[in-house]
């Protein structure tokens, strides 16, 4: 190679190389270039809003606030028997801890728990988890109350009628129907894209009657965790 051919592909290597490096340093750290200057941001999880384990004197009895273990929150029950859901079962005990049972409802019922100083915001990756088991055709389903009052009931399932499961979801996952939360029925067609930014109450539905005690149908309802992120009221 002569040297003129040598000068002018040592001259080309390094044009490359000013070209390649230039690109480089317009990148912010962490990720691509995007517009405005600034790299993609991944939303974090959604954090730990309440949760609610009850308590119990070890006796079956209509369930009440007093059962309520975290004294920031509010117990609500609707639906024409929701006063009969029933607190069971006994603290440490993994095969019948502390729970909601609904076999005594003779109709639909559910249950609320209210945050007494803020509403949630569950858009984005917020989140339930529920401990839960099931007897018969029985499942649960989750329920909202927007800050207009306007309810909702979430397509979500969740029990198992074999053993106590420990499940978690995401809210973004769920579609929403209205409920009539004084019968505890779903009502009309489903809701787009509802605003899950301030939520008053979160909790749960059991859309058919229990059979009473037996093995008919019923469900049960354990530990209860929301993560959201905290909005005052």
């Amino acid at each position: 190679m002569s040297r003129r051919n040598l000068v002018l592909s040592i001259v080309n290597c390094l044009f490359i190389l000013g070209v390649v490096w230039s690109a480089l340093a317009q990148q912010p750290a962490g990720g691509p270039a995007e517009k405005g200057g600034k790299a993609k941001q991944v939303a974090g999880r959604a954090p730990l809003f309440l949760r609610e384990e009850w308590k119990s004197d070890g006796k079956e009895g209509a369930i009440t606030p007093g059962n309520v273990a975290n004294p920031n929150l509010e117990l609500k029950l609707y639906g024409p028997s929701g006063k009969d859901i029933q607190i069971t079962g006994a603290a440490g005990n993994e095969g019948n801890p502390v729970h909601a049972w609904t076999g005594l409802c003779t109709t639909p019922c559910a249950l609320a728990l209210r945050d007494k100083t803020n509403f949630v915001d569950l858009s984005g990756l917020a989140r339930m988890r529920w401990v839960t088991k099931m007897s018969g055709l029985h499942q649960i389903h989750p329920i909202v109350k927007l800050a207009n009052g306007n309810w909702l009931v979430g397509d979500h399932a969740d029990g198992s009628v074999a053993d106590w499961l420990d499940t978690e979801f995401s809210l973004s996952d769920v579609r929403w129907l209205r409920l009539d939360i004084e019968r505890a029925v779903t009502t009309g067609t489903w809701v787009a894209n509802p605003d899950l930014t301030k939520v008053d109450e979160v909790g749960f539905v059991d859309l058919m009657p229990g059979s009473g005690h037996g093995a008919g149908g019923w469900a049960d309802v354990g530990k209860i965790e929301v993560y959201g992120k905290p909005v005052a009221r």
